[in-house]
Formats: C-alpha cells, structure tokens, sequence
C-alpha cells in the first residue's frame, strides 16, 4: 500500500511541475508523439 501512495505522489508532483513548466510539457508531448508514431508502425 505504502508503495502505490509513493507513486501516486511521484506521478502528482510530476503533473504539477509539467504544469507549471511550459517548455518541458512541450517536449514531453513531442517525445510520446514520437513514440506512439514508431510503435503504431
């Protein structure tokens, strides 16, 4: 349990920073873009 709720924080502070930082929110989009695009071929 204490496991799941570490992770649940990761994940939130994660969001939060993607959030706040516009620049590294636009990376992040462009890189699982990428991803979806080299996996879906």
């Amino acid at each position: 349990m204490k496991r799941s709720s570490l992770m649940t924080a990761a994940v939130g502070l994660g969001a939060a920073y993607l959030l706040r930082n516009k620049n590294s929110r636009t990376k992040l989009m462009s890189q699982l873009q990428s991803m979806g695009k080299r996996s879906a071929k």
